[in-house]
């Protein structure tokens, strides 16, 4: 089976075959973490595969930014129409926006969506988000190929032997958030979903989490029972400046607002925060912005 992709970015418009000859239950899952030179993590039916930017220093207010805080990319590959449909979010330096946008086009990878997440961040990143369809190794080749164009380490890192101490009341911030938190990378890290299911090319992006459509929050301890907090709130529409009065409310900051994707169900807009301040406090305003949304509990 053959699948014609339309690659739609700011720049132009390109269309270029990714062939997909395989059914999705014959891809070759290690040859695609051959390509892109390091295990996934294997959620469900979707192989995510993260590419931290360990190589940074980043420090915002103060704060040294750890990757699982708000450095993470990754590339998420999900069974469908024959071969893969693809969704990431790289992390990048300004000067590498331009060299790894050009070989997504090259490539025939959609560039659906490149912005900030942070404010006053030393160096400043960006993100630009990726999507695409067709054969899963041919894909993760192109994502490689791309970058390569950047500074990302290509190589997987050795996990730490001794993770940073989170230092912070987890049973509490689970508590007041309604889900439960996991700890990464000297982050703790909440994962909630909406109520409503959400598709794109007529394909559930499930499970959500890993796809990059459930509402993310990471707590870094900056010590004292205090924590900077970052993340995003996916919203729709009718949503969006509810929730930024709750956060504001609560003293959190409103970093960015933006699309990810292109052509989902229903339409979705990318909240992003930060604040730095006691983190039961900064939970309690969390809770109240997710009692804006359409979310579940537990």
């Amino acid at each position: 089976m053959k699948r014609t992709i339309q690659a739609t970015v700011a720049l132009g418009a390109c269309i270029v075959a990714f062939a997909a000859p395989a059914r999705a239950q014959g891809v070759d899952w290690q040859k695609v973490d051959e390509t892109l030179g390091r295990k996934a993590a294997v959620s469900d039916d979707v192989h995510r595969y993260g590419f931290p930017r360990t190589d940074l220093s980043v420090t915002l207010d103060g704060v040294a930014i750890t990757p699982a805080l708000a450095l993470g990319g990754w590339v998420a590959f999900k069974p469908a129409h024959g071969g893969a449909m693809v969704m990431g979010d790289l992390v990048l330096l300004e000067t590498e926006i331009n060299p790894v946008m050009a070989k997504m086009i090259a490539s025939g990878l959609e560039v659906t969506a490149v912005h900030n997440h942070l404010l006053r961040a030393s160096p400043a990143t960006f993100y630009m988000h990726v999507a695409g369809h067709g054969d899963p190794v041919k894909i993760a080749s192109a994502v490689h190929e791309a970058l390569a164009e950047s500074k990302t380490p290509l190589t997987a890192a050795a996990p730490a032997s001794q993770p940073p101490a989170l230092d912070l009341d987890t049973a509490k911030l689970d508590q007041i958030i309604g889900v439960k938190g996991q700890a990464n990378g000297g982050v703790y890290q909440f994962n909630v979903k909406r109520r409503d299911p959400i598709t794109q090319d007529g394909m559930p992006l499930t499970p959500v989490g890993p796809m990059g459509v459930a509402i993310g929050i990471n707590f870094q301890s900056t010590g004292g029972g205090k924590a900077a907090i970052t993340g995003d709130f996916v919203l729709t529409g009718d949503e969006v400046n509810s929730v930024i009065l709750a956060l504001r409310t609560h003293g959190i900051e409103v970093t960015a607002l933006h699309s990810h994707m292109l052509d989902e169900q229903p339409r979705l807009f990318f909240m992003h925060f930060w604040a730095n301040d006691d983190a039961v406090k900064l939970a309690e305003g969390l809770r109240a912005a997710l009692d804006k949304t359409a979310s579940t509990k537990g």
